[in-house]
């Protein structure tokens, strides 16, 4: 195996990662305390499906914990919450990972049942076919199981009801021509009803596999006893390393794309996106979240006193920014609750909002105060075992390099008004945007 080590600031220790030679990582964190925390962060979300598969790696998630041939469905949660854990996972566009938090136990043996009940479930999942539920026609009404798959689809329905749900698919979808990222994670009632077990089983073991693979653990334990159980544990069965599939990312648009939309809402809803550097591009990525905080986020933000404290007339119930990052490319998005009646309004406030970004120059005040909340949240994300493991799954997973821990503080301090005026040039044009909004029905 080979071993490297990071300074993670606020550790007392550097961080541990291990390359095995099958390609999987293990990661190990000193965090003193009772506490542990367990997790595997697999390199595949939406951003390895197409159009007959939407949804899969969501599905998936679901299935993993519907028992294993070593535990019948229930066990894995029964057995390690009455030890006081906690147990989840996530799916988003360039991961899904697995967690288990809970204390140690007596001479670590609850820690212990949890690494092997944890590897048991990412090594050897059996997606039985009475929890998953038989393929369906969608439109057949009749149709009344209770199992998996249409516990899966009942969830899309929900989320799709929601009014910030569907501004954002239209600005998402509209960001992007041919990138997988256009598409929404949780999938379709259509191709959830459809998907075979055989489908399931098939993208498990082309995706599950060692170099797709992160393991993490975070806690005071003994890292040679931790290191062996973990490598004994993980041994991937049956799996097939598919070659890595480069996808070709997409360029902003060139010129302003607006579309509107209706559905049965009381209020008007309305989001400005843009395509932004990759996760990778520290110093890019970090300009951004700060201009996001500058510009939209809290009561002294720009957007919040300019639209909402000071506007004379009552236009937006709420207005903000947000930035988000991935592999092949962040986004960045106003978003905003307002009055239908005055929608052209509205969209033209928000647009001089945002050349005043630049014209009404960012102070040193303003860059200043932003520097310290993501100081204070950086600083937040070390004080549990939880963000620890979230921050390392997310730098092994999205940015492939842990080390830009190293340098994220430094890089921090060093960017000037300047950095942020040029990251508003290059990222935030509004020839680049793309607007949509949903306005009532009629």
């Amino acid at each position: 195996m080979n071993k490297t080590l990071v300074k993670y600031p606020f550790l007392t220790k550097e961080v541990e990662i291990y390359e095995r030679e099958n390609g999987h990582k293990i990661v190990l964190a000193h965090k003193e305390g009772d506490m542990v925390n367990v997790s595997s962060w697999v390199k595949t979300g939406s951003i390895n499906e197409d159009d007959k598969n939407n949804g899969i790696s969501h599905f998936l998630e679901h299935l993993m914990f519907k028992g294993t041939n070593t535990y019948k469905v229930g066990e894995f949660d029964r057995m390690l919450e009455s030890k006081g854990a906690i147990v989840n996972a996530a799916t988003w566009k360039d991961y899904t990972f697995y967690y288990v938090t809970l204390p140690k136990g007596i001479e670590g043996k609850d820690f212990r049942l949890a690494l092997d009940l944890h590897a048991d479930m990412m090594m050897d999942p059996v997606f039985p076919a009475e929890e998953l539920g038989a393929p369906f026609d969608i439109n057949d009404s009749t149709v009344t199981d209770k199992r998996e798959r249409h516990v899966v689809i009942e969830e899309i329905r929900m989320r799709k009801d929601q009014p910030w749900t569907k501004v954002y698919n239209v600005c998402n979808r509209n960001m992007y021509t041919s990138h997988p990222y256009k598409r929404d994670v949780i999938g379709t009632p259509e191709i959830i009803s459809q998907v075979t077990r055989e489908d399931i089983d098939g993208y498990y073991r082309k995706f599950y596999t060692p170099k797709n693979v992160t393991t993490i653990v975070v806690g005071d334990f003994d890292h040679e006893e931790v290191l062996k159980i973990v490598c004994d544990n993980f041994q991937f069965p049956n799996r097939v390393e598919a070659e890595t599939e480069a996808k070709e990312i997409d360029s902003p648009i060139t010129e302003t794309k607006y579309i509107e939309t209706s559905a049965n809402v009381q209020t008007s809803y309305m989001m400005f996106g843009w395509l932004g550097p990759r996760a990778c591009e520290l110093k890019a990525s970090i300009c951004l979240d700060l201009v996001s905080i500058i510009f939209g986020d809290g009561s002294s933000s720009r957007l919040q006193q300019n639209l909402i404290e000071k506007l004379p007339e009552k236009i937006f119930n709420m207005i903000g920014s947000e930035h988000y990052q991935f592999k092949d490319g962040n986004n960045f998005f106003i978003q905003a609750n307002f009055n239908p009646d005055s929608k052209e309004k509205a969209v033209e406030l928000v647009k001089q909002e945002l050349a005043n970004l630049l014209d009404v120059r960012i102070t040193e005040e303003e860059l200043s105060k932003a520097k310290k909340r993501i100081k204070s949240r950086f600083a937040y994300a070390a004080e549990t075992v939880s963000e620890i493991g979230e921050t390392i799954g997310y730098y092994m997973t999205v940015c492939d390099d842990l080390a830009l821990v190293e340098e994220y503080l430094a890089d921090l301090d060093s960017i000037t008004v300047e950095d942020l005026n040029d990251a508003i040039r290059k990222y935030l044009s509004l020839d680049n945007a793309v607007i949509s909004v949903l306005v009532p029905e009629g």
